[in-house]
């Protein structure tokens, strides 16, 4: 997230949705990024690792690519992430953690 964007608040929800999901925008931007990933008792490295295992769990993979990508940006490195994923393969089955792992090389590629 660039400077101005962290001064004006989160605005990926609009950026993605612009005016076809108001409500969608708001809890996303407002609640979820601007309150929820804001809070102290977690880093934000804490709630990017968190969040990509519960994502990587899930299958969901669109999501993942984003979050993927800000984990690096909140200090999680590839080594941590690649070593997330094989560990999570065990406990959220191992399909779930090859295409984690697929799109984890995918984004260290377009970085």
């Amino acid at each position: 997230m660039s400077k101005e964007e962290q001064s004006a608040g989160w605005s990926g929800g609009k950026n993605a949705f612009g005016d076809f999901a108001p409500g969608l925008v708001h809890y996303t931007d407002k609640v979820l990024f601007d309150e929820v990933w804001e809070r102290e008792d977690l880093s934000k490295r804490d709630r990017s690792l968190i969040t990509v295992a519960a994502l990587a769990s899930l299958g969901k993979m669109d999501q993942l690519k984003f979050h993927l990508g800000f984990a690096r940006q909140n200090g999680v490195t590839d080594e941590e992430l690649k070593e997330t994923l094989l560990h999570l393969s065990f406990y959220a089955g191992w399909p779930n953690g090859m295409g984690a792992t697929t799109v984890l090389k995918n984004v260290i590629k377009d970085a």
